[in-house]
């Protein structure tokens, strides 16, 4: 989860929601990445998504059996979907979302029994570094004057739509 927080306060540094995931493949290997749909132009450009993408193409596979996934965020929806996709064996989170979260707080996607696949499941971990990030990156959003060029694709912490 150490690693998963180092993204994500990469991705604060670049402007981008602070949430960051690290996925352990079954040979050991590391994979890291953060948040990035802002400066990617990609509404699926979450961490989990973009992390899932590199350890499929670092494995040549699209299922990641015996993978672990840290992300410092309770998943959403469309990462939960794509978690259940490639099979990911456990899923660490830190913080969780009360308005997105579908892990657990929304929804509970990664345990329903109607699912094909349904990973082990651990949440809370490093939850409060992980939430004070998310909170203080907010907080220096807000405060931020309205047409400030490092802002200009966020208002009140939220990404805009076009």
């Amino acid at each position: 989860m150490r690693q998963a927080l180092a993204q994500a306060e990469l991705a604060a540094q670049l402007g981008e929601v602070p949430v960051g995931a690290v996925l352990q493949l079954a040979d050991g290997r590391h994979i890291a990445a953060h948040n990035a749909p802002i400066s990617t132009s990609d509404g699926c450009g979450h961490a989990e998504i973009r992390v899932i993408r590199a350890a499929c193409q670092a494995s040549n596979n699209y299922r990641l059996p015996k993978a672990t996934l840290a992300v410092t965020l309770e998943p959403c929806l469309m990462c939960c979907g794509a978690i259940i996709h490639a099979r990911i064996e456990r899923v660490i989170y830190g913080a969780s979302d009360p308005k997105a979260g579908a892990v657990q707080s929304l929804y509970q996607t990664l345990s329903d029994a109607r699912l094909n696949h349904q990973p082990q499941l651990t949440g809370g971990v490093l939850a409060e570094p992980c939430s004070q990030l998310l909170r203080h990156f907010f907080q220096q959003r807000r405060q931020r004057p309205r047409g400030d060029a490092t802002s200009s694709n966020l208002s009140n912490g939220a990404p805009t739509r076009p």
